[in-house]
């Protein structure tokens, strides 16, 4: 293996961000390790829930290769994953314990488990679910990469027998997002696809400081929300954001909400790519509180950490302009810093690197 690397990843979607995170942290890993000089192949199963949404239906950096069932997984692309110096199989993948067992068994180089969702794949496992992962399939990686960092990686090693988990935090691409001064829409603004663990969150941090606070203007841009749900008068809900709408959507809030998903915050150091997003768009950044957070941002110079809706409107009315200006510029400094795509690839390389010296005689 040489320091140019031919890198395989079998992942959710590359050419879809509907519903998902997962596409935007795979366009910016792929254009980063092919700008390094890398050989990347990403495979993709057909859904037609993506088919009928692709925002990026041609990648234009590395290859791309559409299978529409197994069988033609492993007719098409089999002797690509056995001369990869690296393949890489992500969470969600559809009927990805399979594909994994079919990676370890196929690839001669190094096999790598790429998980986004770490916390949800672990309550998956513990409830038995097993359709991307099984437990069993975590030792026969060589190296199990983690959105998830602190505590989390050592239980993987300890309680599920993964030779090297190391955490692979999710990041931004500074190219596509960065300050685009507009007047102001909203005072507070969320993105995110439903979920039910998370809509308490938003409840309390978003639609409640919104109905105790009728002149302020606020926004939830998001997919798959129900029908039922009572948006105050001054909150607006717009469906599915395509990711070229991200940078404007953030650029005109005055303050961008997280809001992070129940498995997410009994673990911790999980970071939403969301956060990262809006604070290289130079948007000041409130939100909840979970373990590991201060290790990304410097609490009350970086972030507002909220823990219900007094905090939100404190800071929405009482942080002056001046202040919530220094806030997003720190935080932007931060992030451009250790967080971009470009340190994530060079972090993948790096470890892929360990473990060709690890194997040398």
């Amino acid at each position: 293996m040489t320091h140019r690397l031919s890198i395989v990843i079998l992942g959710l979607s590359i050419t879809s961000s509907w519903g998902n995170g997962h596409a935007t942290t795979y366009r910016a890993l792929v254009r980063e390790l092919v700008a390094a000089g890398h050989e990347v192949l990403f495979l993709e199963r057909e859904q037609p829930w993506y088919a009928a949404n692709r925002d990026l239906p041609q990648p234009p950096w590395g290859r791309l290769g559409l299978y529409g069932s197994l069988d033609e997984l492993h007719d098409r692309w089999a002797a690509a994953v056995r001369a990869a110096d690296l393949v890489i199989v992500g969470s969600f993948v559809p009927q990805g314990a399979p594909v994994g067992d079919w990676v370890q068994a196929q690839a001669s180089g190094i096999k790598a488990f790429y998980d986004i969702d770490t916390p949800v794949t672990l309550a998956k496992l513990a409830r038995g679910e097993h359709d991307y992962l099984r437990p069993g399939q975590v030792a026969g990686y060589d190296l199990y990469l983690s959105f998830t960092g602190g505590p989390t990686l050592q239980r993987l090693e300890r309680e599920f027998g993964a030779l090297r988990a190391r955490v692979l935090y999710c990041s931004v691409d500074p190219q596509l997002y960065y300050p685009e001064p507009q007047p102001a829409a909203w005072d507070l603004g969320y993105m995110g696809t439903y979920s039910d663990d998370r809509q308490p969150g938003v409840e309390r941090l978003l639609l409640q400081p919104a109905r105790e606070w009728p002149q302020g203007r606020f926004v939830v841009a998001g997919p798959q929300y129900p029908d039922g749900i009572a948006w105050p008068a001054n909150c607006s809900w717009r469906p599915h954001l395509p990711p070229a709408g991200h940078r404007a959507f953030y650029n005109r809030q005055r303050f961008t909400l997280n809001i992070t998903r129940a498995d997410m915050l009994r673990a911790g150091w999980s970071p939403s790519v969301r956060l990262f997003e809006a604070a290289a768009c130079g948007t000041p950044l409130i939100s909840d509180r979970w373990a590991g957070i201060e290790t990304l941002f410097e609490p009350g110079r970086e972030i507002v950490l909220a823990d219900g809706p007094a905090d939100v409107l404190a800071a929405l009315r009482g942080m002056g302009e001046d202040e919530r200006l220094a806030m997003a510029a720190r935080a932007r400094r931060r992030i451009l810093e250790g967080h971009t795509a470009a340190h994530r690839a060079r972090e993948l390389v790096a470890h892929a690197m360990d473990l060709q010296l690890e194997a040398a005689p």
